[in-house]
């Protein structure tokens, strides 16, 4: 038997404007999107900006339907709308931010199963690492790949 050990570095911030300024405008943009949620159901409203490597920011929010789970993320909506508008250029990073009841949370929260998937094929369709960053009002998460928050992660290879 053998012993594998993960690791990944994390960075932790306790303010917005402990970040580089280019950082600070994709949160800043994130944020303005959680405020365009459409989340009746749960409350929880998540707002995502992905900065592309032209400088384009496409912003997205969570989108709740009533016929679960037929709504979307808010980090795949930016993403999906990224992509089919700007389809050859790759995603240099993605921002988060969340609330409930219209109250940003005090901790980030960090993107699902399906939404990592998602930014890690943008990572390999490219062969570039995206900056993850996770807001919360009390604390920031930033890393700087996809694949630390997906190491085992499923690849299909090609023939």
């Amino acid at each position: 038997m053998e012993i594998s050990k993960i690791e990944i570095t994390v960075y932790e911030f306790n303010r917005k404007d402990e970040l580089p300024s280019e950082d600070i405008a994709l949160l800043e943009k994130a944020m303005e999107a959680t405020r365009q949620s459409y989340a009746p159901y749960s409350q929880f409203n998540v707002g995502a900006a992905v900065l592309l490597e032209n400088g384009e920011i496409i912003c997205g929010s969570n989108q709740e339907n009533a016929a679960y789970p037929s709504g979307l993320c808010a980090e795949r909506v930016a993403l999906f709308y990224a992509n089919s508008r700007f389809s050859n250029v790759p995603v240099r990073a993605i921002a988060i931010d969340s609330a409930v009841n219209g109250v940003e949370n005090d901790e980030p929260v960090y993107p699902c199963g399906d939404c990592r998937q998602v930014l890690l094929e943008c990572e390999n369709r490219f062969g570039k690492s995206v900056k993850v960053i996770m807001a919360g009002a009390k604390k920031i998460k930033v890393v700087n790949s996809v694949s630390d928050l997906l190491p085992l992660s499923f690849v299909l290879k090609k023939v």
